[in-house]
């Protein structure tokens, strides 16, 4: 009984509801920081000179692919599809982002791109968890080939 006080056991009956809510939370983020660049050629033309600023080779092919990626990869990681790969791109993203962006500055700015690392990480090497497309896909029966 004690044990399982200190150690908070009836916390972790269903760890699937943490990646659920890691996945809504990062998922939505990433969509919605990436949204008005979507939607807008302005707000995309400020990026493309914020990325050429920070000496990225092609900016103009360099940041919408960031963009669209993030967005992309949000929406997957929203609703749990593809969510290892999508994870995966996320976190070259980000490395990148903290090598080219953040690499001079102090750690108060390194920790949103080094949050979107960590967390998409975990998602490349734990899964999306039970309430997932992917989970959903991988439990349909194989079909056969004729």
């Amino acid at each position: 009984m004690l044990r399982s006080i200190l150690f908070l056991r009836p916390l972790g009956f269903h760890p699937d509801i943490g990646l659920l809510a890691l996945r809504l939370l990062v998922g939505s983020f990433l969509m919605w920081e990436t949204l008005d660049n979507v939607l807008s050629a302005e707000r995309m033309a400020e990026f493309v000179g914020f990325v050429g600023h920070h000496g990225f080779i092609m900016p103009e092919l360099m940041a919408p692919l960031s963009v669209y990626a993030q967005f992309i990869c949000g929406a997957l990681i929203l609703v749990g599809a593809l969510t290892r790969l999508a994870s995966l791109v996320m976190v070259f993203n980000f490395v990148v982002a903290l090598a080219m962006v953040h690499w001079g500055g102090d750690f108060r700015n390194w920790w949103p791109a080094l949050v979107l690392v960590f967390i998409p990480l975990h998602f490349v090497l734990a899964g999306p968890g039970r309430w997932s497309v992917d989970h959903w896909l991988e439990r349909q029966p194989a079909r056969q080939q004729p």
